[in-house]
């Protein structure tokens, strides 16, 4: 290699954005959730006011990270911090209904501690929540990193830009993709191998709602592909696995792939 490789190399790193690790942004998160959430942990509090500093050490935390991503410079990050703190209780409640959603339409789920600690739907849906909150406050870069950590432990992956209701069932959910305009209702099921995308895809778009709409008490199955910022899902619909969609449902419909299978017995040879 010469060295005008080794300056290329010296040049972004002097020109790259100051942002704290991935690994500091996501396990502010995950301490986040060890707080909301302390069936994840072998210890737990023994007071209100333990719980109350262990919340202003995480806005403190977060305040840290922001004020050290410049790519807002302007942004006043005590406030974000603070106005994503005080709706930290709108978003537990939120995810109180997905853990309910999975402990009531999952057969194998035996209790909500089990979702807490081991449900990979559940996981995602938490980061996808907090980054939400995050993209909401036009905070840069960190919701992406949270939801593509989450994506990274889960294979689930949820743009932290898409509109997600309560009471959200993501089942096994490897392969899952959510993406960033998509608008899903309350009491919606997602099987693994679902995608919410785009029918095409171009820069010039970026204003543009790409992705479907799918309303309340909707059931998609796994493998099922939806494409299209004007593709409608109608409440209460069912789509079944493998099908592809890049039109409008009607409400209470049901849509399933016809495949033609043909099953021929092998003959021994003598």
């Amino acid at each position: 290699m010469n060295e005008d490789f080794y300056l290329q190399i010296l040049h972004k790193q002097q020109g790259i954005e100051a942002v704290p690790s991935n690994k500091v942004i996501a396990h502010w998160a995950l301490k986040l959730m060890d707080l909301m959430y302390p069936e994840r942990l072998a210890q737990h509090h023994s007071s209100v006011k333990e719980i109350q500093d262990e919340f202003i050490k995480l806005e403190i935390t977060l305040t840290s990270i922001l004020n050290a991503t410049t790519a807002c410079r302007d942004c006043n990050n005590h406030l974000v911090s603070r106005t994503f703190f005080e709706n930290i209780p709108v978003i537990f409640a939120a995810l109180n209904t997905d853990i309910s959603a999975i402990l009531e339409g999952d057969p194998a789920a035996k209790s909500e501690f089990e979702i807490i600690r081991a449900y990979p739907g559940f996981y995602a849906i938490c980061f996808y929540r907090i980054a939400h909150a995050l993209w909401v406050a036009e905070v840069p870069l960190i919701p992406r990193i949270l939801t593509e950590y989450a994506h990274s432990k889960t294979g689930i992956d949820i743009h932290p830009g898409a509109i997600i209701g309560t009471h959200l069932y993501i089942d096994h959910g490897t392969g899952v993709v959510i993406g960033e305009t998509s608008i899903i209702g309350n009491y919606v099921k997602l099987y693994q191998g679902v995608t919410l995308g785009a029918l095409s895809v171009d820069k010039t778009m970026v204003d543009t709602k790409r992705h479907p709409t799918i309303e309340d008490g909707v059931i998609i199955y796994s493998g099922a592909t939806i494409l299209g910022g004007d593709t409608i899902i109608g409440k209460n619909s069912v789509i079944g696995g493998n099908v592809w969609l890049t039109k409008s449902v009607a409400e209470s419909s049901v849509v399933y792939h016809k495949a033609a299978v043909e099953v021929v017995n092998r003959k021994s040879k003598s």
